[in-house]
């Protein structure tokens, strides 16, 4: 089965983020495809590298990342949400004349078109979060 995975909540803040990525992780695990990843409203938050847990706590956007270098997979930040709170990566950096960037390995920024094209190729689009 082809899954699409959409979060809607960040990290730390909601058990969204964590059932997403134990989701995405089960389903590939168990041989399935995971077309793409699509961050969006507070779900942006998932995609800092700036995130700092505590040593004894999970790092979720580490996780992400991992998961992404494993799989292949196509983690996607929505970039009107992303620049809303503050999630930028080098492209935007420059367009937008910010003097950093902090988007986590793995993750890229793009538009809405990226959650549709998902929903079109996958069986099902799987939400997580308001």
């Amino acid at each position: 089965m082809k899954f699409a995975v959409l979060v809607n909540e960040g990290p730390y803040t909601h058990q969204a983020s964590d059932s997403a990525f134990q989701f995405t992780r089960a389903a590939l695990e168990l041989g399935h495809q995971v077309i793409r990843v699509f961050f969006y409203h507070d779900g942006v938050n998932n995609g800092t590298r700036l995130t700092t847990p505590p040593q004894d706590d999970r790092h979720i956007p580490n996780r992400w990342s991992e998961l992404a270098r494993e799989h292949e997979l196509d983690l996607v930040v929505c970039v009107a949400a992303a620049q809303r709170r503050g999630v930028v990566d080098e492209e935007e950096q420059k367009r937008n004349g910010k003097d950093a960037n902090n988007i986590a390995d793995g993750f890229r920024i793009s538009g809405l078109g990226q959650l549709i094209e998902a929903g079109i190729q996958a069986d099902r689009l799987v939400t997580f979060g308001d």
